[in-house]
């Protein structure tokens, strides 16, 4: 996860050094890749902006647990070009597989919570690639109560439109 965090952050001192752009995509879709066992960990992601600052970010967990997750996120500029943070929340529905040894049969368990965000986008001006890394917690409300705080992910997407 250090090498990951570490990648990151010489990649946004690389392109603040370069000229750059605030972020100009209307969507985007890529990977995640996380470093935790959350419902929603290694995903699909496909991210849209319904206006400047508001983005909807959907996710599709592949593997199991199988999980699609739903997020709207709020994104503020820093100083950097084409750099912004942004935080927001939304849900999941997950599914997963089980042994019941009382049983002895496989069976599904259906997961439904919340799940925060917070992080780092950045978007390169020349080529069509956003960067991010985020923090990810998740709640587990049904079937049984459980908190993941420790949810990092980082994902790369290919953007179009503005």
């Amino acid at each position: 996860m250090k090498k990951i965090i570490c990648s990151f952050l010489l990649i946004s001192g690389l392109c603040a050094a370069t000229a750059v752009s605030a972020q100009d995509y209307k969507t985007a879709l890529g990977i995640r890749l996380s470093n935790s066992a959350a419902m929603v960990n290694n995903s699909i992601t496909l991210k849209h902006f319904l206006n400047e600052r508001t983005a909807i970010e959907a996710l599709f967990s592949f593997g199991d647990p199988l999980a699609l997750g739903a997020l709207v996120e709020m994104h503020k500029p820093l100083n950097t070009q084409g750099l912004q943070w942004f935080y927001g929340g939304g849900a999941y529905l997950g599914f997963e597989k089980t042994y019941n040894a009382t049983k002895n049969i496989n069976e599904t368990k259906t997961n439904f919570g919340g799940q925060g965000v917070v992080g780092l986008d950045y978007k390169f001006v020349n080529i069509p690639l956003n960067l991010s890394l985020d923090w990810k917690p998740e709640l587990n409300l049904v079937s049984d109560i459980n908190f993941e705080p420790a949810a990092i992910g980082f994902t790369a997407r290919f953007t179009f439109g503005k």
